[in-house]
């Protein structure tokens, strides 16, 4: 799980590996931007447990072979060894660095932490009649971490909600997600026959 939403950095990388043998690493790519990793003179690497710590970026390439993958390399990391040691952490900038995203689409940081509700699956019978509990939106849980597809698996993101019953695995799809305020911290879903119980969603 990532680490909680934070007004002061968002995550746009994942460390996963060291990558070559010069101190490189070998990040998933948290953003749709990453040409501005180019212009970076300096990130933050951070954990779950701690404060970003600043790195100043000497370097940064996408991976051709491998899309929403890319291959930073920090000052001072100049071996395998200091590279293995940043596998895990995230890569941040400042909150008021991150660029402004067109209306439908939104930052992982954003998701991470919303309460998620079901709406009810059909709408009340009168539209004038006093709302009963049964159509009143079920709170399921929070979102703990939002997971991409793979490179060779396009599709859907996937809001991963602890939910009461276990992990729910939630397609980040307009006709599930009817509506997503970040601002007020909640997701409303629509969710299709089967995907209410954790051991069927995929």
């Amino acid at each position: 799980m990532t680490n909680l939403f934070s007004p002061q950095y968002v995550t746009v990388a994942r460390i996963l590996r060291a990558r070559g043998r010069k101190g490189e690493v070998f990040a998933e790519l948290l953003t749709d931007y990453p040409e501005r990793f180019k212009t970076l003179r300096e990130v933050f690497l951070t954990d779950t447990k701690s404060a970003g710590r600043p790195m100043g970026l000497k370097s940064f390439w996408t991976d051709a072979n491998h899309p929403g993958f890319g291959v930073f390399h920090f000052e001072g990391v100049s071996s395998i060894g200091e590279a293995e040691r940043l596998r895990g952490l995230e890569i941040q900038i400042p909150f008021k660095e991150r660029v402004t995203l067109p209306s439908g689409r939104y930052f992982v940081t954003d998701l991470i932490g919303c309460s998620v509700f079901e709406l009810p699956s059909r709408p009340p019978r009168l539209s004038s009649s006093p709302c009963s509990q049964a159509e009143i939106p079920a709170l399921l849980g929070a979102v703990g971490d939002v997971f991409f597809p793979g490179e060779s698996q396009p599709g859907t993101p996937l809001l991963s909600v602890d939910a009461a019953s276990g992990e729910l695995l939630i397609p980040l799809a307009e006709d599930i997600c009817r509506r997503i305020d970040v601002v007020g911290r909640r997701i409303e879903v629509l969710l299709p026959e089967g995907l209410r119980d954790p051991a069927k969603a995929e």
